[in-house]
């Protein structure tokens, strides 16, 4: 049984408890991601120093090369580790304590960073990158279906995106941090992988303030009180009376045997936590675990790093110096970030099914223009422009659709009983994708040239089709509805 919120708009302790959760967070997540690249060989060369001093080793170049990968590559494999403790986190300690956790595995990490230099030890900026990768995991697993368990049904798509939106921001702060005119220099850069703590304080200062979600209250503890408490911290003292929760409980208990999602309802009582493999064995979950983790997977297989690395080539063929290349990349950035704005306002008014139908398709066919632009930019002069405007096409309809919705879909496709696994699991796609891109991505490169967009053309295809035939609208609809329609597996009918 899932917990009614009233659908009292936006309040000032619900728009906080975005701020918080975005500022102390998603924002120190996505600055991990976009500050590492530009110093990285500034922090080749101390790595270098600092294990010819400690161990009295000599690295070859091929060798340092791998070691940086790995300071890259670690924080990926924390992605991967954060998001399958995720599910467990949430359930045992609850959606409160695990964002505070995740802003202790983000201070722990920028610590390490900070102090790496002065300790002489590439075994913390290891570490640190360790911690920021299982922080980066278990934010993005339990940060949206935070915001979406707090939110009334007219307000969880916008609330939804508010963590993809940090994380966007995020990336580009990084961006400019990482700038030699900023930190980005040889005797700052452990600053610039660091100084993000200074946000993690929004978590700590107001922790205490901002409520527990009243749905995992409700349905997962089972403590009416605390939540009818949180709604009235949340919504206000007078948003619901008293007898609000016993009229719930009544509800619940005219409903008998098994929900369409498996869940069982037992007179009224809260469900017990899933486990992974009750999750992954039950026939009903299959349809909309395979949505979640393709989604989440299929965000990153379509591209959107690749399309960042390449970016500084592109803007340089058309006659811009190295430095103004960079300058270029940032100002895509700066356009990925403004896109995402539009997000909470176009989740609002906007059906989920439709955008990601859209986004998907569109993606498609820029990512295949943007192949055949790149391959003959040297053939015909005017495809180089060509190509930064399939850049800038696809950086727009990325954040219309495939940017934030797969971060919240599943919190609007599973009951709270299986969606901190679904969730987790979504997670992991995305992370264990995201490896994948970032070990594969140079290689294939430089073998394949132009064409190693294909693939993520056809990943955008094959997401289309996904969407068209099997993704239901879960736009103002409750769980219980969007359920049924999925219910049924890869025979369900959701094209109503």
């Amino acid at each position: 049984m899932d917990l009614t919120l009233p659908e009292s708009g936006w309040t000032v302790r619900l728009v906080a408890l975005g701020a918080i959760t975005t500022l102390g967070a998603s924002i120190p997540v996505g600055y991990s991601i976009g500050v590492i690249n530009a110093p990285s060989e500034f922090i080749r060369l101390w790595s270098n120093e600092t294990i010819v001093r400690n161990y009295d080793a000599h690295l070859s170049d091929s060798s340092l090369r791998a070691f940086i990968a790995a300071v890259i590559s670690i924080a990926l494999i924390g992605g991967v580790i954060g998001s399958l403790q995720g599910a467990y986190i949430a359930d045992k300690y609850g959606r409160k304590k695990s964002f505070l956790c995740c802003a202790i595995l983000l201070t722990a990490g920028a610590l390490c960073f900070l102090c790496c230099r002065a300790a002489s030890s590439v075994e913390l900026l290891l570490l640190g990158r360790l911690l920021v990768g299982l922080a980066s995991g278990l934010t993005t697993g339990v940060i949206p279906m935070y915001l979406a368990e707090v939110s009334p049904i007219k307000l969880r798509g916008a609330m939804g995106v508010l963590c993809p939106l940090g994380l966007t921001a995020g990336v580009v702060v990084g961006q400019v941090a990482s700038l030699e005119q900023v930190l980005g220099t040889e005797a700052h850069w452990h600053y610039a992988l660091g100084c993000y703590a200074v946000l993690n304080v929004f978590c700590y200062a107001f922790y205490f303030w901002i409520p527990e979600s009243p749905k995992y209250l409700y349905s997962v503890k089972g403590d009416q009180a605390g939540s009818l408490r949180a709604i009235r911290k949340l919504f206000g003292r007078h948003s619901i009376g008293d007898d609000y929760i016993k009229l719930q409980m009544e509800c619940a208990t005219g409903q008998s045997g098994t929900s369409t999602n498996g869940q069982s309802i037992d007179d009224g009582q809260p469900p017990a936590a899933r486990t992974l493999w009750s999750v992954l064995s039950d026939p009903t979950l299959t349809l909309p675990l395979v949505l979640v983790c393709a989604l989440q997977g299929g965000q990153q297989l379509s591209g959107i790093n690749a399309v960042f690395f390449y970016s500084v080539s592109i803007f340089e063929s058309v006659g811009l110096s190295s430095n103004a290349a960079k300058f270029a990349n940032l100002g895509v950035g700066c356009l990925n970030l403004f896109v995402s704005l539009f997000a909470p306002l176009l989740m609002a008014r906007c059906n989920r099914r439709a955008l990601c139908l859209l986004s998907c398709s569109c993606c498609a066919g820029i990512l295949f223009m943007l192949t055949l632009s790149i391959h003959f930019k040297d053939v015909v002069d005017w495809f180089s422009y060509l190509c930064v405007g399939s850049i800038l096409l696809y950086i727009i309809f990325y954040q219309i659709g495939l940017g934030p919705i797969p971060f919240f879909i599943g919190s609007e496709l599973f009951d709270l009983g299986p969606r901190p696994t679904a969730m987790a699991m979504g997670s992991l796609s995305s992370w264990g994708c995201n490896f994948i891109v970032g070990m594969a991505f140079p290689t294939l490169q430089s073998v394949w040239g132009a064409f190693v967009f294909l693939p993520c053309s056809i990943t955008c295809v094959l997401l289309t089709i996904l969407v068209k035939y099997y993704l239901p609208e879960t736009r103002g609809q409750e769980v219980t509805e969007v359920a049924q329609k999925v219910a049924q597996g890869f025979r369900s009918k959701v094209m109503d």
